[in-house]
């Protein structure tokens, strides 16, 4: 399912509306496609996300569209496992793209500014559990959070592209040239936490792309905190 969406603008919606998250950044995930011809503008709408400093904003591409005439050069089979993941969480039977889930908690169309908008100030209002904190040490980095509430919890480690540029030879959008964002090219789970005892992790952080660090609660619940390092 792919909503047949109008392309909206959507800097103005982002500049009016400032969160006012607390304890750390808003994490959007984007659940996209090159061979969706719905997804440009939730792409285009990540970008502007990107560049507010109170959102973490992730783009993750996903490879149940390649049949149909394009393979996303993006796609990971790791990014629909995801997506269905989320979708089990929700009790929902079907993934589609663009879609949004924003801090773990809320699922929108990708493509609808208003929701996405509303989603976001809801969960930048109500701030994060735990504040991260990360610190470079050579090829590593070192995790630090604050004990807070009770939970079983999963560390995640992101990695991403910045910035590229696609021409799409063929499929819905074949002939255009397409930007993307925070273009996902790994997400491990690096630690379990019990949220009771201060959190200190050092692990493997190899490489120039920008470090993510996502506290969420197990089974694809909650994020409770996150950290950039860019």
């Amino acid at each position: 399912m792919r909503p047949l969406l109008a392309i909206l603008s959507f800097v103005g919606l982002i500049t009016a509306s400032q969160a006012t998250a607390e304890n750390g950044p808003v994490v959007i995930e984007l659940y996209t496609s090159q061979g969706c011809s719905s997804c440009p503008p939730a792409d285009a709408m990540l970008h502007d996300l990107a560049q507010r400093d109170d959102v973490i904003a992730l783009a993750l591409h996903v490879d149940y569209w390649d049949y149909i005439g394009w393979k996303d050069v993006f796609g990971r089979p790791e990014n629909t496992a995801r997506q269905h993941a989320y979708a089990r969480a929700a009790k929902v039977a079907m993934v589609y793209t663009p879609q949004m889930v924003i801090d773990g908690v809320d699922h929108v169309i990708g493509s609808r500014p208003m929701q996405v908008m509303d989603a976001l100030q809801t969960q930048s209002g109500q701030g994060n559990s735990f504040d991260v904190y990360l610190t470079r040490r050579g090829e590593n980095v070192i995790i630090n959070a604050a004990p807070g509430a009770r939970g079983d919890y999963v560390v995640q480690l992101v990695r991403y592209i910045p910035e590229a540029t696609v021409s799409i030879a063929r499929g819905e959008n074949a002939g255009r040239d397409l930007s993307y964002t925070n273009i996902v090219t790994s997400w491990d789970v690096v630690g379990r936490w019990d949220g009771r005892s201060a959190l200190a992790l050092e692990t493997a952080a190899a490489g120039e792309s920008p470090i993510v660090v996502i506290v969420q609660t197990v089974a694809n619940g909650p994020i409770v905190g996150a950290a950039e390092l860019r």
